[in-house]
């Protein structure tokens, strides 16, 4: 199985990017699964339905998110109805939506970090809890591990070796250089990177970013314009033993 991890996806420009790039990714790479992370699509922070729903029409098949799925408060409902959105697993009891998206080929998990991010369950047993007591499962398991500090996904990674397909990390919008499979046929990656644009702070205005730094007053950033970068890899795992066989990342640039 060939599956495609797309990094967060930054707004309009992010989203026009995977419209227009996904189709074609899809065909030339044979890819079978498009996993992107949403959490920032709906305006730089949040997801709505409608943009969920354009995620869908441009062929991502699950959508990730992280500690931003709640900016926008239509979007709860729909993630106790809609399997295909998933929500950190790693939340308190009763929180509404899905941890983990399963069916007969693929186990889709995601998990938020608590290293500069918050306090949220720990990580690394709510993988454990899951992987113990969800029975039968495929072996085939991609985990989005959405944090801050690259030790915390490294070291997911390698507590996870063996028992996942592959350990993807998102949320600082920097793609990392650290591909690799490790001893026991987990693929990693401290970060994918983003959708957004390329002339910008992480997605952001670049002008909006620097005076938020120098004043230290908050205030609603801006979506950055112009040429946008897409950050994404390609995870090619076996499909009897889950490990994987590749991770390559597919980066490429839009001219507006």
């Amino acid at each position: 199985m060939k599956v495609l991890m797309v990094g967060d996806v930054i707004g309009r420009p992010g989203r026009k990017a995977i419209a227009q790039l996904l189709p074609q990714l899809r065909e030339q790479y044979g890819i079978d699964l498009i996993i992107a992370n949403g959490e920032n699509a709906a305006g730089g922070i949040g997801l709505t339905p409608d943009t969920a729903n354009e995620f869908f029409q441009s062929g991502v098949n699950i959508i990730t998110s992280g500690n931003h799925i709640w900016h926008h408060k239509e979007i709860i409902p729909v993630l106790d109805a809609e399997s295909r959105i998933v929500r950190p697993l790693n939340m308190p009891p009763g929180v509404p939506g899905h941890g983990y998206y399963l069916s007969t080929d693929v186990l889709v998990v995601n998990i938020v970090g608590r290293v500069f991010m918050g306090h949220y369950d720990c990580p690394f047993r709510a993988m454990d809890r899951l992987l113990d007591e969800l029975h039968p499962r495929p072996p085939i398991v991609i985990v989005d591990f959405h944090a801050e500090a690259t030790a915390e996904k490294v070291a997911m990674g390698w507590y996870l070796n063996g028992r996942v397909s592959g350990v993807l990390g998102t949320h600082t919008h920097i793609g990392a250089n650290d591909t690799r499979i490790l001893t026991r046929g987990t693929a990693i990656i401290s970060d994918v990177g983003m959708v957004g644009a390329s002339d910008s702070v992480i997605g952001d205005d670049i002008d909006s970013m620097i005076d938020r730094f120098i004043t230290m007053m908050p205030h609603r950033l801006s979506v950055g314009k112009g040429n946008t970068t897409f950050n994404s890899v390609l995870v090619e795992v076996e499909k009897d033993s889950g490990k994987a066989l590749s991770i390559n990342r597919i980066d490429l640039e839009l001219s507006k």
